[in-house]
């Protein structure tokens, strides 16, 4: 089971703000004027540093152990797509032999991994699906 929920490590600056940094993801650094404030902008923060690897073929850490740290989750979009980057990775599959396995043009696969196109989760719920993968959504208290 793949999670992207990243533990964060938060600070305060010498006018008050909250500082977020990801120790897996060391481009991400963020802050907000409250805790609660810092931990919402965390979240896209997160997502686009995710993003920003997708587009740059960079590698996807895993969560470190959160240890008592507060954790963050990006949107669940980026995570759907961050998920099935890395099932066509494993399997092997380039974006032309899953289109054909999808039965749809190579254009389609390439929106579905593209973090800035807007998918529809549920085109990207059965892309996983056709890999032998299920997305699997949690909520949690904020």
């Amino acid at each position: 089971m793949t999670h992207f929920v990243y533990p964060v490590d938060l600070s305060r600056d010498r006018d008050g703000w909250y500082l977020v940094r990801f120790p897996d993801l060391p481009e991400a650094l963020t802050s907000g004027e409250s805790k609660a404030a810092a931990l919402r902008e965390a979240s896209d923060c997160l997502g686009e540093a995710l993003a920003s690897r997708l587009v740059h073929r960079e590698g996807i850490p895993r969560p470190s152990p959160a240890k008592g740290r507060p954790t963050v989750a990006p949107p669940a979009v980026i995570a759907a797509k961050v998920a099935l980057t890395e099932a066509l990775r494993d399997a092997g599959m380039s974006n032309t032999a899953f289109a054909d396995a999808l039965g749809v043009q190579e254009g389609e696969v390439r929106r579905l991994l593209d973090p800035r196109h807007a998918s529809k989760i549920g085109r990207l719920e059965a892309a996983l699906a056709r890999l032998g993968k299920r997305l699997v959504v949690t909520v949690e208290a904020a």
